[in-house]
């Protein structure tokens, strides 16, 4: 089987999640700055067997797109045309920097290390990416 890849765009930062081979489980991958996402998917892409890639969907509470959605939009249109063959998959990310910030408290990591927003956006594309396994076992 082929990689399942989760990014959590964002202006500044990218958060990148991967699963494993038989996409069982999701696993941090790394935060890049946004500006080198396509570099780096390119290069990840010939190293590694990526069959899907799915890119957060930012909401508002009410489901109408948030604030952020044109930043996002535009990079899915790079996307799409640097990666034709790539299927890709849009995925509601409504609460994942919550609940990657709750998940840092629940470990047990100190407040210097809860402001890493690096890791944030990472735990928030693992997070992402663990909900859509969940939701396809079903």
């Amino acid at each position: 089987m082929s990689r399942i890849l989760a990014i959590d765009y964002g202006l500044k930062r990218t958060g990148i999640a991967v699963t494993d081979e038989m996409q069982i489980i999701a696993s941090g991958l790394t935060t890049i700055p946004s500006e080198t996402a396509i570099a780096f998917l390119t290069d990840y892409f010939q190293k590694e067997k990526v069959g899907k890639v799915l890119i957060g969907e930012p909401k508002q509470m009410n489901g109408e797109p948030s604030e952020s959605t044109p930043i996002i939009e535009a990079f899915v249109v790079k996307f799409k045309q640097a990666f034709p063959e790539m299927k890709l998959e849009r995925v509601d990310e409504r609460f994942t920097s919550k609940m990657a910030f709750q998940t840092m408290i629940d470990s047990g990591l100190k407040k210097k290390q809860r402001q890493n927003k690096a890791l944030i956006d990472e735990i928030s594309a693992t997070i992402m990416l663990q909900d859509y396994l969940s939701r396809k076992m079903f």
